[in-house]
């Protein structure tokens, strides 16, 4: 009898209700775990009781911004470890650069791919 390995955790941290319900759907419908934070500060909480695998962090928060999270996250044994891509609408590339310099592993822009391409991504970085 084969065994099936535990799906991979993802954290999604997303305020827009319309987004972060579609995004659980896909990650859910692609045998990920999920579990949604829409705000920054239940984000930390979250990726510290939840231990995903991978973090998928707006950057446009309430309580606390994406960069704020991302520099908790990083100085946090628990949590360092976690690679966390941000998916956000700031396309600037003083953004990207402020993102990569605080230790995520990918900068997706939202308009700028399909959910299932940020799906693709995901895998990418978990394998």
């Amino acid at each position: 009898m084969a065994t099936t390995l535990p799906a991979s955790k993802i954290l999604l941290v997303e305020d827009d209700p319309f987004l972060g319900g579609m995004y659980v759907t896909k990650l859910e419908l692609e045998h990920f775990e999920v579990s949604l934070a829409t705000d920054g500060e239940s984000g930390i909480e979250q990726a510290k009781s939840f231990r995903p695998d991978l973090i998928l962090l707006d950057i446009l928060l309430p309580k606390k911004d994406g960069f704020s999270v991302l520099k908790e996250l990083k100085a946090d044994p628990v949590t360092m470890g976690i690679p966390v891509i941000l998916l956000t609408t700031l396309g600037q590339k003083q953004d990207v650069v402020k993102g990569l310099d605080a230790g995520d592993v990918d900068y997706l822009i939202k308009a700028h791919f399909l959910p299932s391409e940020v799906i693709a991504n995901i895998k990418d970085h978990l394998h």
